[in-house]
């Protein structure tokens, strides 16, 4: 068996880099070879990624970030190289999808013995037309503007900073018309945002589609019409328990792909990674990315 382990030395403010020697040696109790590679960059994580599919790797474990999952996934997709999580990053979003530890060395443990044990599945991925594959939450509107604030934001580290993202975007709320097409019914409102989701959260954690299943062939699409930003205060604690579905301004949709339109502006966001603005189609595409579970 034949392992490549990314590593993102900059995640989490250099924790992954701290880690990186420690992660190695457990892996290399669940696989016959281990190959260390560093990237330092998500272009560079790409690359990296990618020649190791090209010369058959079994698997390869990134060490890092949602940034660099999204890069990995990108070389992964469609193929038989299975991607392991390690997560040591901001949000690990996708890490937590899958079930793996916090931690990144009890991570590390567990990739270790399911590679062992031969433990792989496979997943669906979203893929943005004429653009990158995506694991978890394709968004556009006021939580893809929270999302370009959080990455310009310094402080505070983890979660807190996507809810004081949340706190300057309220002052720019602005509903737009948008139009969402499945193909069998067409959905057109002034929307606040829109969210699909291969697996239920965001932004470190947020349930935005909390019943999305990445195994079912489905996209789970929230959509929050027109509120007031009193409104969306009171919508906004409710996200992180997945209530805000119940809200009478919000619309919920299972698709298996949809066409985003309408005069919004917006720039979409995938995985955390900066997508086009609208208008774009998306579809679900079922078992497309073998994952070490």
């Amino acid at each position: 068996m034949r392992t490549v382990l990314l590593v993102n030395p900059a995640a989490a403010t250099g924790a992954a880099a701290r880690v990186a020697g420690s992660v190695a040696q457990r892996l290399r109790e669940g696989t016959d070879q281990l190959a260390l590679r560093v990237a330092t960059s998500p272009a560079e994580t790409l690359g990296l990624a990618a020649r190791a599919v090209a010369d058959g790797a079994d698997t390869v474990v990134v060490l890092g970030g949602d940034g660099a999952a999204h890069a990995a996934v990108q070389a992964c997709a469609g193929t038989d190289t299975a991607l392991a999580l390690v997560p040591a990053g901001t949000g690990n979003d996708l890490a937590n999808a899958l079930g793996v530890p916090n931690n990144p060395l009890l991570a590390a443990d567990e990739v270790a013995r399911a590679l062992r044990e031969g433990r792989r599945r496979r997943i669906d991925l979203g893929r943005v037309s004429g653009g990158s594959w995506f694991a978890t939450v394709l968004c556009a509107g006021f939580d893809s503007a929270v999302n370009e604030r959080a990455n310009a934001l310094r402080w505070p580290g983890g979660p807190r900073r996507y809810d004081l993202a949340i706190l300057l975007e309220l002052a720019r709320l602005r509903p737009r018309p948008l139009v969402v097409d499945t193909g069998d019914a067409t959905v057109e409102l002034d929307a606040t945002l829109v969210a699909v989701g291969n697996t239920g959260c965001y932004g470190g954690g947020i349930p935005v589609c909390p019943d999305a299943d990445p195994a079912d062939g489905l996209f789970d699409v929230t959509i929050v019409g027109r509120v007031s930003r009193s409104a969306l205060v009171r919508i906004v604690p409710t996200l992180r328990t997945g209530r805000h579905v119940e809200h009478p301004a919000v619309t919920t949709l299972r698709v298996r792909s949809l066409h985003l339109g309408g005069r919004t502006g917006w720039v979409a966001y995938a995985d955390g990674e900066r997508q086009a603005r609208l208008p774009l189609t998306v579809r679900c595409e079922p078992a497309a990315l073998a994952v070490v579970a």
